[in-house]
């Protein structure tokens, strides 16, 4: 039973901002050094829980100091983000990632140094007041840039307004960064279907195979966004459906349906709020290279391929998978990667005619 953890309401998140603040301002005023401890965000403090099949942190923590020569900065960056949110919960208003670091990159007080010289250091700073507080980023009301794409016989309703995914014509949906306030008004589909790449996602969208199998089909380009996770997670969760992942066979697409299914390691503290363990792989395996006639369009590994592949077969979730391993053995001994778009040699809409259909009846998916 994997369960699923609703994010915190708007409020709540707003009353955990204040008394961050206020535990800040009090420590002051009685004479102490104001602290903050931060979970750990590193390789050792990852864990995989086998029986729930998620990525989590573990118990690691660090103290950050104000009054410290070596963490006044870093915590000063944390107290930076958690004001500025504040301010956007309370005007409901949203910036991107990007905005966010223009304006903490102000002077600080009688120091003369700016809080922020890179956008490397406000992004950190926005994923440890996540980890503080235990809330997403895009309840902070910071979001990243839009990418990805849906169409499926579904129904929203977003800020007030309907929109009907299966009446956006070519271009579909474009999937915000935040999807936390969307309520799904209407959802007639058997599965979703997420493709690694855009333009697989156009060729199954002008066959109007989400309306021939009944399914969503959402993309993004390579690794998905969090909007689109979080996305993914809620239709899995609040109303049932299966996830089925589409990506080439090589190790980056395999690793998109890691990420996807299991949790990231960079991202392992919100993995409740993202990961989607039911999810299965639809995506090209070596079985299909021969079964579909595919050795004429096979690309070389490169050694950055391989190398890749060692890494993802040594994966606690992959490692005692018998199956997985069988692939990435073949795969090894092949030294050669295909992508979706190979399927085109047999037919322009081959794919969406022949290739998602059977392997979906059959039940072709890798777990």
């Amino acid at each position: 039973m994997h369960f699923y953890i609703k994010p915190k309401k708007k409020e709540e998140v707003l009353s955990t901002l204040k008394a961050l603040g206020e535990s800040f301002l009090k420590d002051i005023e009685d004479g102490k050094n104001p602290s903050v401890e931060i979970p750990v965000r590193t390789l050792r403090n990852v864990k995989f829980d086998a029986k729930e099949r998620k990525i989590f942190l573990g118990g690691y923590v660090s103290k950050r100091y104000l009054l410290h020569l070596g963490q006044i900065r870093n915590f000063t960056q944390l107290a930076g983000v958690a004001s500025l949110s504040k301010n956007l919960i309370e005007e409901n208003k949203h910036i991107s990632l990007r905005e966010a670091f223009y304006i903490l990159k102000r002077n600080i007080p009688g120091l003369h140094k700016n809080i922020v010289d890179e956008q490397e250091e406000s992004n950190k700073a926005i994923e440890d007041l996540e980890l503080v507080i235990n809330a997403l980023r895009e309840q902070l009301h910071i979001n990243a840039n839009k990418l990805g794409a849906v169409a499926g016989n579904v129904v929203i309703r977003d800020r007030g307004d309907l929109i009907d995914w299966s009446k956006l014509g070519s271009g579909g949906w474009s999937v915000p960064s935040n999807v936390e306030d969307i309520e799904f008004v209407k959802v007639n589909a058997k599965f979703i279907l997420y493709i690694e790449k855009s333009a697989v996602w156009e060729r199954l969208h002008e066959d109007k195979v989400w309306k021939k199998l009944n399914c969503i089909i959402v993309a993004s380009q390579g690794q998905a966004t969090r909007g689109i996770r979080r996305l993914l997670q809620r239709l899995s969760y609040e109303h049932g459906l299966p996830i089925y992942v589409l990506t080439d066979l090589d190790p980056w697409g395999i690793y998109i349906y890691s990420v996807i299914k299991f949790g990231s390691i960079a991202l392992a503290h919100i993995s409740d709020r993202l990961a989607i363990p039911s999810a299965k792989f639809l995506g090209l395996t070596v079985d299909d290279v021969k079964k579909y006639g595919l050795e004429k369009h096979l690309i070389k590994f490169k050694e950055i391929d391989m190398k890749r592949l060692e890494q993802i077969r040594e994966y606690e979730w992959f490692k005692n998978n018998k199956e997985w391993q069988r692939q990435f053995d073949l795969m090894k001994e092949m030294e050669t990667k295909a992508e979706l778009e190979a399927l085109s040699a047999r037919g322009i809409t081959f794919i969406s005619e022949k290739y998602l259909p059977e392997k979906i009846k059959s039940g072709e998916f890798l777990d």
